[in-house]
C-alpha cells in the first residue's frame, strides 16, 4: 500500500459519511515509518502511532483537551457518583432483618421494593437521556443525586411497608444518571484507544458500590440501628451534591461546528454545519492555484492525492491541511477552534448548557428525542449487552436473597456483619473480572488490530466472554450446592461468590466496551437502552425470585439461571461471527438516527 492510498483509507474510518464507512470499525494506528503520510493526512495520533479518535479540535474548550489533573478529578466525581447511587441501590437487603423484627415488614415486600428500583433505574434512564443533549450532562446529576438524597430520607424514617417500598423508587432514580450519563460523559473526555480502561474503572466503580455498599450498611446496622443507612446516605448525597454543583466542569461540547483539521474538498461537503462554526467571521476562499493544479495532474497519474500547502490560512501550527481530489471554488468558514477563548469557571461550572441546536425551551424536542430513543432497540448491539449486563443483575438479586433468607437462622445464624462480610469474595472477584475484560482486553484487542494493520472492530471484545461462560456457571451451582449441602463457607463463599463476583464485573465491561465501540456517536441512547433492557430483567427476576427458590429450592433454581447464562454467552456467537455485517446493514440506521438526534443533515452547508 502506498502512502496516498494509506491516507485515503483512513478517511471510511473517520469520515461517517464515506460510502464504505462501517459504524465500530477503525483504523487505530498509522505506519511509524510513514512519517510523510502521517505528515500529509494531518490526523493527530499519539506517540504511540495510535490515531485519536474522534480528532480533537484545537479549541481550549474540548474536553479531549482538558489537562491530566482537570480529567483526572473530574474523572474521579463520575466515578464517585457511579459507586455511592450502585451501593445506595443495594444497601437495603442488610436491614431487611431488622424491618422485619422491629416492623413486621415481610422479605417478600422487600423484595417488591427491590423490583420498584429497578424499574424506577431504568425509566428515569429513558426519562433524563433527552436532556443530557439538549441541557447539558452536569443537570441530569444533580437531578438524580437530589431525588436519591429524597428517597434517603424517606428510607431513614421507614415504618411500614409502604414505606420501604416506595422510598425504593428515588433511591433508584438516583443510579439513572450512573447507568448512562456517566458513560456519555466519559466518553466526551477519553479517546477511543482510553475507553477501555475508562469502562473498567467505571464497572469497577459499579461493582465496588454494589458489594460494599450493602457491607458497610450491615456495619452501620450491627453498631447503631438502621436508620442511620439512610442519615448517611443523606449527609452524603448533600455533600456529593454540593461538590457537583461548585466544582464539576459541563462536558457537553458539539463538535459538528468545527471543521477538523484534517479535511479534503470533497468531504468539505459533507460536513453538517460547516457554515455555521464560529471564527473570525471571515470567509476563506478555497481556489487551486496553478502549481497546486499541477500538483494534482502529478499525482492523479501516480495514484495519489496532492496535499494543498499553498493557502495560507492552512499553513498554520494547526495542520489544518486540505487535500482537494478536483477542482473545488466556494466559500467557507473554516475554524478548529484555536482562536476560541477558554470559558471562564463560572462558564464552566455552569448549571445548565443549553444545546446549540436548542430550539425555544426545547420540549419539543425533548419529546422528539424521548420517542426517537426508542429506535435503538433495532440495534442488535444493543439488545445482546442489555441482556448480557441484565442477567448479572438477575443473579445478583438471587445470591442476596438466598443470603438474606437462610443465612440468619440455623444452621448458619451470621449476624448482619457476618452476612455483610459474604460481599467481600463478591468483590474480589469483581475487580479480578474487571481487569481480565478492561486491562487485558485493551491488550488483546490491540494485537488484533496490529494483525489486521490497525483494524479494530468492536467485536473484538466478546472474545472474553469465555471467562463469563466458565466463571458464572460455576459460581451459581457452587453457591447452590454449598448453601443446600453445607459446605465449608471456603468452598461456598471463596469458590461460589468470588465466581460470581468476577462474572459481574466481567460481563459489564464486556458489554459497555462492545457497545460504545460499536456505536460511538449513539452512546447514551445505546446506554439507555441496555439499561432499559438490564433493569426489566431485573425487575422481573426480583417479583419471582423468593417465589420460584421456594418452589424449587437453590439447586434446581441456580441451574437453570446457569442455563439461562450459559445460552446468553451461545448468543454472542453469532455476533463475533457476522457482527461486523450487521453494524454494515445498521449503518443507515445509524446515521440516520444522528442526524435525527442533532437536528443536521448531510450536505447542510451553503456557499
Amino acid at each position: 500500500m502506498n502512502r496516498a492510498s494509506n491516507f485515503i483509507d483512513n478517511d471510511k474510518y473517520i469520515n461517517k459519511y464515506h460510502p464504505d464507512y462501517i459504524p465500530g470499525t477503525y483504523n487505530i494506528l498509522l505506519e511509524k515509518t510513514d512519517a510523510e503520510a502521517a505528515n500529509k493526512s494531518g490526523l493527530k495520533t499519539t506517540k504511540n502511532g495510535i490515531i485519536l479518535n474522534p480528532q480533537p479540535t484545537d479549541s481550549p474548550n474540548d474536553p479531549l483537551n482538558w489537562g491530566f489533573w482537570t480529567k483526572a478529578y473530574q474523572f474521579a466525581i463520575l466515578i464517585f457518583i457511579t459507586a455511592f447511587t450502585a451501593a445506595t441501590s443495594n444497601d437495603a437487603g442488610s436491614i431487611q432483618d431488622s424491618m422485619n423484627e422491629i416492623y413486621d415488614i415481610s422479605y417478600n415486600a422487600m423484595n417488591t421494593g427491590a423490583g420498584v428500583l429497578f424499574a424506577s433505574i431504568g425509566l428515569c434512564t429513558l426519562i433524563l437521556g433527552p436532556t443530557s443533549f439538549l441541557y447539558g450532562r452536569k443537570l441530569t446529576y444533580m437531578v438524580c443525586i437530589l431525588l436519591g438524597l429524597l428517597g434517603a430520607v424517606w428510607f431513614g424514617v421507614v415504618k411500614s411497608t409502604s414505606d420501604t417500598i416506595w422510598s425504593q423508587l428515588f433511591v433508584g432514580a438516583s443510579e439513572g444518571c450512573a447507568e448512562a450519563t456517566v458513560q456519555l460523559s466519559i466518553a466526551d473526555m477519553f479517546f477511543t484507544h482510553q475507553l477501555s480502561w475508562a469502562l473498567t474503572a467505571y464497572i469497577m466503580a459499579t461493582s465496588i458500590g454494589t458489594y460494599l455498599g450493602p457491607l458497610i450498611a450491615g456495619f452501620i446496622v450491627q453498631y447503631t440501628t438502621f436508620r442511620w443507612v439512610g442519615y448517611i446516605a443523606v449527609i452524603i448525597s448533600g455533600g456529593l451534591l454540593l461538590v457537583i454543583v461548585c466544582t464539576q466542569y459541563e462536558t457537553y461540547f458539539d463538535r459538528t461546528r468545527y471543521v477538523p483539521s484534517s479535511i479534503t474538498a470533497n468531504e468539505l461537503s459533507e460536513i453538517p454545519q460547516a457554515d455555521i462554526v464560529i471564527d473570525d467571521g471571515e470567509k476563506t476562499e478555497l481556489k487551486k492555484s496553478d502549481a497546486d493544479a499541477d500538483a494534482d495532474a502529478e499525482g492523479e497519474s501516480e495514484g495519489e492525492s496532492s496535499i494543498d500547502e499553498k493557502n495560507p490560512h492552512l499553513a498554520d501550527s494547526e495542520s489544518q491541511n486540505l487535500s482537494q481530489n478536483e477542482p473545488f471554488d466556494g466559500f467557507y468558514i473554516l475554524n478548529n477552534g484555536a482562536n476560541e477563548k477558554r470559558k471562564s469557571f463560572l462558564q464552566r461550572i455552569a448549571l445548565i448548557t443549553p444545546a446549540t441546536n436548542l430550539s425555544g425551551l426545547g420540549i419539543k424536542q425533548y419529546f422528539q428525542r424521548l420517542i426517537l430513543m426508542l429506535r435503538v432497540f433495532w440495534f442488535p448491539p444493543v439488545v445482546l449487552s442489555g441482556i448480557l449486563w441484565g442477567l448479572q443483575d438477575a443473579f445478583l438479586t438471587f445470591y442476596l436473597t438466598t443470603e438474606d433468607d437462610q443465612y440468619y437462622d440455623p444452621p448458619f445464624n451470621l449476624s448482619d456483619t457476618g452476612v455483610a462480610l459474604m460481599n467481600i469474595p463478591c468483590l474480589i472477584g469483581a475487580i479480578i473480572g474487571c481487569l481480565y475484560a478492561g486491562i487485558i482486553s485493551d491488550y488483546f484487542v490491540t494485537w488484533m488490530a496490529r494483525r489486521r494493520n490497525g483494524i479494530l472492530e468492536a467485536e473484538d471484545y466478546l472474545y472474553f466472554l469465555i471467562g463469563v461462560f466458565i466463571a458464572c456457571p460455576i459460581g451459581l451451582m457452587v453457591f447452590a450446592a454449598g448453601t443446600d449441602q453445607l459446605w465449608s463457607w471456603r468452598v461456598t463463599y471463596c469458590a461460589g461468590l468470588a465466581f460470581l463476583g468476577f462474572s459481574f464485573g466481567c460481563s459489564g465491561d464486556i458489554a459497555m466496551s462492545y457497545l460504545m465501540s460499536a456505536y460511538p456517536e449513539m452512546v447514551i441512547e445505546g446506554m439507555i437502552g441496555v439499561s432499559m433492557i438490564n433493569n426489566s430483567i431485573g425487575c422481573i427476576f426480583t417479583f419471582v425470585c423468593s417465589i420460584w427458590l421456594d418452589a424449587m429450592g437453590n439447586t434446581n433454581t441456580y441451574a437453570i439461571l446457569t442455563g439461562i447464562q450459559v445460552a446468553a454467552c451461545f448468543s454472542a456467537i453469532p455476533f463475533i461471527i457476522w457482527g461486523k455485517q450487521m453494524r454494515l446493514w445498521t449503518r443507515k440506521y445509524y446515521l440516520d438516527f444522528v442526524e435525527k438526534r442533532d437536528g443536521v443533515k448531510k450536505n447542510q452547508i451553503s456557499s
